[in-house]
């Protein structure tokens, strides 16, 4: 059997209700922004529909994942048996596949909306969106179901070594396309396109700043310019930076573990932080955005549910 941690009661009640936060923020936030993008038709845009995408992944992340697992973090135990194992399994692949694959197609969409402006509206429109959230979710189940099914774990002897365990073991082979697909690539993808879109904000609040100078506006106005050029490297920032912090930790454990399996308690414990991308996206995609605060007064204040109130403009 598993070793348990033992720990005082007070530790073990400060754990609880820390994760128990986590859980509840991850939910709330990716509710609000799944009611929000749903019943408010002035929201329905094709960035909208793949941010709402995102959020029924994370939403269901803090729902079928993130509790079991804060639970096997603190009682150092899988409690929940082996059936319940294998569907935390598959749940937590195929989601969080899915979480990035939405994160990579919103870098693609606010690309070509910052280069290519004058198509985007013809080109972008909700059918494109909605084929890239179908791509998005069966390219994530094709991936994950031959990843169980070639990786061949079905047959391995070792998944019951340790009794109150859940892992997955992953071999060589099955490791490094899990590290190209789920970090290297979209990685990659990400930080290119968001440093381009970074290059070009600097370019157009330079050329609003030089038009300014020209029209010999007033200086005030000019720290504005320089103040959004800020605001756009620290979004885009916040947007790289909790990306890797979530999964960067995890894939280096992972390459220097000498076999690629998450039953150590460290590889568990990072592989949960990676599970926190699906609490800070709809903090990053949604709170930057100020008809997200007006929807929350909406539902807060049960506006929402007037028979109106999907037309309300934001």
């Amino acid at each position: 059997s598993c070793t348990k941690e033992l720990r005082s009661t007070a530790v073990s009640i400060i754990l609880y209700v820390s994760m128990f936060a986590v859980v509840i923020l991850t939910l709330c936030g990716n509710l609000i922004v799944i009611i929000s993008i749903s019943h408010l038709k002035q929201l329905h845009t094709p960035t909208n529909l793949l941010v709402l995408s995102l959020a029924v992944a994370d939403l269901l992340v803090g729902v079928f994942v993130m509790p079991f697992d804060m639970v096997k973090l603190i009682e150092s135990c899988w409690v929940f048996g082996n059936l319940f194992c294998s569907f935390r399994n598959v749940f937590g692949f195929l989601l969080t596949s899915v979480s990035i694959s939405s994160l990579i197609f919103i870098a693609i969409d606010r690309y070509f909306a910052v280069f290519y402006p004058f198509l985007y509206s013809s080109k972008i429109t909700l059918n494109i969106a909605l084929f890239c959230i179908v791509l998005s979710w069966l390219s994530s189940l094709c991936y994950n179901l031959s990843l169980f099914y070639f990786n061949g774990n079905s047959n391995d002897e070792n998944l019951n070594t340790c009794l109150g365990d859940c892992f997955m073991l992953i071999n060589s082979t099955w490791g490094i396309i899990d590290l190209l697909v789920t970090f290297i690539l979209p990685c990659s993808v990400m930080i290119i396109l968001y440093a381009k879109i970074f290059v070009a904000a600097k370019k157009q609040a330079h050329a609003i700043n030089s038009i300014k100078q020209i029209l010999s506006m007033d200086k005030r106005r000019n720290k504005i310019s320089k103040k959004s050029e800020r605001k756009a490297a620290k979004t885009l920032g916040i947007v790289v930076f909790v990306f890797l912090f979530c999964w960067v930790p995890y894939y280096l454990c992972v390459l220097i573990e000498e076999e690629m399996h998450t039953s150590s308690g460290v590889l568990y414990f990072l592989g949960f932080i990676v599970y926190l991308n699906s609490a800070m996206n709809p903090i990053i995609y949604a709170l930057f955005y100020p008809w997200f605060k007006k929807s929350v007064k909406l539902i807060i204040t049960l506006r929402i549910c007037n028979p109106d109130s999907s037309l309300i403009s934001l």
